[in-house]
C-alpha cells in the first residue's frame, strides 16, 4: 500500500532559521507559498488558518523527499523547548541516513547546530541526535 516517505511538514515559529538548518543538511528550497482560505481550513481543521508554507527538496534523493516548513501567522503558535524530550507519546524524531557522520556533526557544529548526543553505535550504524527547529530531535545515521 505505501510506497515511501513524501515529506514531513514541520511548524515553525522562525522561519528564515528553520530553512537555515535544512540548507545546511543539503535541503534546497523549492516552493514558496502562503496558504488560506476555507478549503484548507477545513482540510486542516483551522480555521481562519494563514501560513507561509515552503517547500525544500533534498538534493539527489530518489524518490523525491520533501520537509514542508508552515510558518503561522494565523493563528499564533508558540513553541514548546518540552518537545525534545523523548520520553513522551507521540512524535519521537526523525532520522536522516548520511556517509560520514563524524563530518556531518563537525559541519553542523561550525553552523551553530545544538548536537544533543555523543556519537553511538548500534544496529550496524553510527548515530547522533541533532536539535532542529522548535526543539525537534534529528538523528544522523551512518551505516557501518
Amino acid at each position: 500500500m505505501v510506497k515511501n516517505p513524501d515529506h514531513v511538514t514541520i511548524a515553525v515559529t522562525d522561519l528564515e532559521r528553520s530553512k537555515h538548518f535544512f540548507e545546511l543538511l543539503d535541503f534546497e528550497l523549492k516552493i514558496t507559498d502562503v496558504i488560506s482560505g476555507e478549503e484548507v481550513a477545513k482540510y486542516m481543521d483551522v480555521p481562519d488558518i494563514e501560513a507561509d508554507h515552503l517547500t525544500m527538496v533534498l538534493k539527489g534523493a530518489e524518490p523525491r523527499f520533501e520537509i514542508q516548513l508552515l510558518h503561522y501567522r494565523n493563528p499564533k503558535i508558540f513553541s514548546d523547548p518540552k518537545i525534545s524530550n523523548l520520553a513522551r507519546p507521540g512524535y519521537n524524531h526523525l532520522c536522516f541516513k548520511v556517509e560520514n557522520i563524524e563530518l556531518a556533526v563537525d559541519h553542523l557544529r561550525k553552523n551553530g547546530i545544538k548536537i544533543r548526543s555523543h556519537i553511538m553505535e548500534y544496529l550496524h550504524r553510527k548515530l547522533v541526535y541533532i536539535e532542529g527547529p522548535e526543539y525537534i530531535t534529528v538523528e544522523l545515521a551512518e551505516w557501518l
